[in-house]
């Protein structure tokens, strides 16, 4: 099997070499600080004794797997750290095939592109579900379109492209679907620091068998290269998981565990409230930008991107690299999110240089 190259990569390759200055908007990557007891856990690491430079336990450091089943209300033996949110999600969707429940994965459109990729490599097959105009989950929509060759939905809330945040009764009313069928609902909620609504509430409330949840640390301590995931799986599904886990990677990376339970433990709410209402001033000002050049856009209730739409200019790839060159701003084709905007373009809002990028982007479409 062959796998396409993400077009993540591909646009940010091209803007790396396009003449002239280009704001980066296409990866998530946080530009602010992490928090200080990390900083700080990570400087102590280095003077810690050998024992502490060898492999961990497998399924992650016992402390930092306390810390977040304290957090999520949920037992420790459930919880299983990874290598990023991204293996998180690959270990429960693998859990999902596995079971010879089915092939077919439904996943919500526009959809992360990342989960039809994941879906391919394990062997299923990827259906993409319509959601409604702002992004929310459709309930109707996913119940004609599950079936006994159903085994995965994927959800994700705080939503990444959409920044829709789910409505719960809408998540327990997928979760009943899939109980239905015998599916499995992986919801992905990596961005929930990133509620800007008030209304995001973790699918944990939601006592099923079939529900597993997914979360990291790259985007709320602002640390996409430590690498620091997890998984809370339902018991019968803990043990495939860790194996799965193991076989892949033996486990992962001691020093970061060490820092992200430190900052976990030592670091308040006052931190992620600072990054919220940063990308709240951030969001008004791209928003202002993006009415004055005349585009439709969604304003995200949470994570931190927006899409938009310009009247004649679909956000096709060419179209990307035309705003890189002339513009000097580097957005996302709609089309990597699937169907449902490929006529818009997706911009992060993880740079300090978001007022600069929405006054060329007036300029270009306005000139």
């Amino acid at each position: 099997m062959e796998y396409d190259e993400p077009k993540f990569f591909h646009v940010m390759q091209y803007a790396s070499v396009a003449d002239g200055d280009v704001i980066d908007m296409v990866s998530g990557n946080p530009d602010w600080e992490p928090p200080d007891a990390l900083r700080e856990a990570l400087e102590a690491y280095a003077r810690f004794p050998p024992e502490e430079f060898q492999y961990p336990p497998s399924e992650g450091l016992l402390e930092l797997r306390e810390a977040i089943a304290e957090r999520r209300g949920v037992g420790v033996d459930r919880v299983v750290v990874t290598n990023g949110t991204g293996e998180a999600n690959y270990l429960a969707m693998a859990r999902a095939f596995e079971r010879d429940a089915g092939s077919e994965a439904l996943l919500m459109d526009p959809v992360y592109p990342y989960y039809p990729g994941k879906t391919d490599l394990l062997g299923g097959t990827p259906t993409l579900v319509p959601t409604h105009r702002g992004g929310g989950l459709d309930v109707e929509a996913i119940r004609a379109a599950a079936s006994e060759e159903t085994a995965l939905i994927v959800l994700n809330t705080p939503n990444n492209p959409t920044g829709a945040v789910y409505d719960i009764e809408a998540i327990r009313e997928v979760v009943a679907i899939a109980e239905a069928v015998d599916a499995l609902v992986v919801v992905d909620e990596v961005y929930d620091a990133f509620d800007l609504s008030g209304r995001f509430e973790s699918a944990l409330t939601i006592d099923s068998p079939n529900v597993i949840v997914t979360s990291g640390f790259s985007k709320s301590m602002a640390i996409t290269g430590f690498r620091v995931g997890y998984a809370i799986l339902p018991p019968e599904h803990v043990a495939s998981a860790k194996t799965r886990h193991m076989l892949v990677n033996v486990a992962s990376a001691r020093p970061s565990q060490h820092a992200v339970n430190t900052a976990l433990r030592e670091t308040d709410e006052a931190y992620y409230e600072r990054a919220r209402e940063l990308l709240d001033e951030r969001i008004d000002a791209f928003g202002s930008a993006l009415d004055a050049a005349g585009a439709e856009y969604t304003r995200p209730d949470g994570a931190f991107y927006v899409l938009a739409r310009f009247e004649g200019v679909p956000g096709t790839m060419a179209n990307v690299k035309r705003l890189i060159d002339e513009a000097g701003v580097a957005g996302m084709p709609g089309d990597t999110f699937g169907t449902a905007r490929k006529d818009w373009f997706r911009f992060a809002l993880v740079t300090p240089r978001v007022e600069e990028a929405a006054g060329r982007l007036v300029d270009y479409f306005d000139g």
